[in-house]
């Protein structure tokens, strides 16, 4: 059961929803869940595994759900938490949890919030695309590759993408749908035809609406994201919607060339994953 909750783990964090998750460390005495036992729980609120059942198993269950909600940054500075149950209704002592049980035995548990790393789609697989790979692969990062030019995006070019994707816009557009996309922290439109990445934004914005995941931006002017702007209005995007995207993207380190750009790109996505501000203000 324990590989097997791992491995649902893993598949959670690739298709991009957090998990906090719960591990029996140590038991003594007349207990449900022995040591190695887990339980996890994803931000939709799905379960898969189990420390034991009963009052443990709930108690434990609404644990984790206060750790998916904790702030981010504050999560970051505790860590995770380990908690001893004594599986007694009179238990006493500051250093155990008493829950409503005869059994006796006395549990101890950690738990945990598991974030799914960055995953990128590159959307425009030249110059710059060729960099924010090249970045992402220092650090670990998954990136996948969309391109309508097959010269563009192929293993040949990038052999760790996760995905090298060559079709028309609508065709990509048509094969997503809002779980899907959400494989992807980030889709950055890069493309070397504006009207690519016109249709990509505005199919894109209809796909995952109002939900967070995954972030678009796009490199280029104020005057080329304006007019997306009024194109995506005219087309039926809420204006909520399109503001969630965002343009130009990078921090503002003074880039100019595309090893420069890439890094700035980059960055800023660490900034966003961990919350520290808002890059654009």
């Amino acid at each position: 059961m324990s590989v097997q909750v791992l491995t649902w783990v893993i598949d959670q964090v690739k298709k991009g929803q957090r998990i906090a998750i719960a591990t029996v460390i140590n038991a003594k005495g007349s207990v449900p869940g022995k040591p190695g036992a887990r339980l996890a729980l994803n931000s939709k609120g799905d379960s898969f595994g189990t420390v034991g059942g009963a009052g443990l198993e709930l108690k434990i269950q609404n644990n984790l759900e206060k750790l998916l909600n904790d702030k981010t940054d504050s999560r970051r500075k505790k860590g995770g938490v380990i908690e001893t149950f004594q599986l007694y209704k009179d238990a006493k002592g500051k250093e155990v949890t008493a829950l409503d049980s005869l059994c006796g035995g006395r549990v101890t548990v950690s738990m945990e919030v598991i974030e799914p790393m960055p995953h990128i789609l590159i959307a425009g697989g030249g110059h710059v695309g060729k960099c924010v790979a090249i970045v992402a692969d220092s650090l670990g990062w998954d990136y996948s590759v969309f391109d309508v030019r097959k010269d563009y995006s192929n293993n040949e070019k990038y052999p760790l993408a996760v995905e090298t994707i060559t079709s028309s816009a609508k065709l990509f557009l048509d094969s997503e749908n809002s779980e899907s996309i959400k494989r992807f922290s980030d889709i950055l439109l890069l493309g070397h035809d504006w009207a690519v990445d016109q249709e990509l934004l505005l199919g894109l914005l209809k796909i995952k609406g109002e939900e967070n995941r995954p972030r678009i931006g796009a490199i280029g002017s104020k005057s080329k994201w304006s007019s997306f702007r009024n194109e995506a209005l005219e087309n039926g995007i809420k204006e909520s919607w399109f503001n969630s995207a965002r343009c130009p993207i990078g921090l503002e380190i003074g880039a100019e060339t595309p090893e420069e750009i890439g890094l700035a790109v980059c960055a800023e996505i660490l900034v966003l994953e961990k919350n520290i501000s808002d890059p654009k203000n």
